[in-house]
């Protein structure tokens, strides 16, 4: 088996675990306007499609009867002041990026929020402190699933881009990584609604357990 010499990482859904502290923000976004919040169990696979895929989940039929811009910037105000009230890594994470770094492994991330609050959150947690380079979805002109962010990291950890695992959740992730000829991994632990769908994303590897992702690293 190929070994690879560098890892990318999607943000939520892979590393981090936001789903209830995005769903804080839609629902308050709801009551403000009156309109019945949303359960866990229904937000939560739709929590990597950020606040335009959350707005979209709760607001529904009724979207169109608000300015969808203020809406978002009412959900990015509230999640940038209760940001990692309920966040946390997903189990394996901490030993995953730990194992990494002890083998000097250079690692990023590459996510679609907005880069102001990847930046606020990723310092909330030490076990980040030896990421290489923090990609968001507006750091370039294109985002996932354009290759340019991925292509974009890989340069910043110094890492061929045949020789970088690109991990993530969602169809955009594996898309991009493998547009940018990466080794991708779903991270099937994450934001998957349907897990015998992800079988049809073309990723090389689906996996349960962050750490499995240490057998393809040299």
């Amino acid at each position: 088996m190929k070994k690879h010499k560098g890892v990318l990482f999607d943000l939520d859904g892979t590393l981090l675990d936001t789903a209830n502290d995005l769903g804080k923000a839609l629902n308050y976004v709801l009551k403000s306007k009156g309109l019945k919040t949303v359960d866990r169990e229904i937000y939560r696979p739709v929590a990597s499609d950020g606040s335009k895929g959350l707005l979209e989940l709760g607001f529904g039929d009724r979207l169109c009867e608000f300015d969808f811009e203020q809406l978002r910037v009412a959900f990015l105000n509230y999640y940038q002041e209760n940001i990692a009230i309920h966040t946390c890594l997903y189990p394996g994470i901490e030993d995953l990026l730990s194992s990494l770094d002890d083998l000097n492994i250079p690692w990023g991330i590459v996510t679609n929020k907005p880069e102001y609050l990847a930046q606020i959150l990723v310092p909330q947690f030490s076990q980040f402190k030896q990421c290489k380079t923090l990609i968001g979805g507006d750091t370039l002109p294109e985002r996932k699933p354009h290759p340019a962010p991925v292509l974009f990291a890989a340069e910043k950890i110094k890492c061929a881009p045949t020789d970088c695992i690109y991990v993530g959740d969602a169809p955009r992730d594996i898309e991009s990584g493998n547009r940018a000829n990466m080794h991708t991994v779903i991270a099937q632990w994450g934001y998957i609604l349907n897990k015998d769908e992800c079988k049809n994303w073309q990723a090389d590897v689906i996996t349960l357990n962050p750490l499995d992702i240490l057998a393809t690293i040299k």
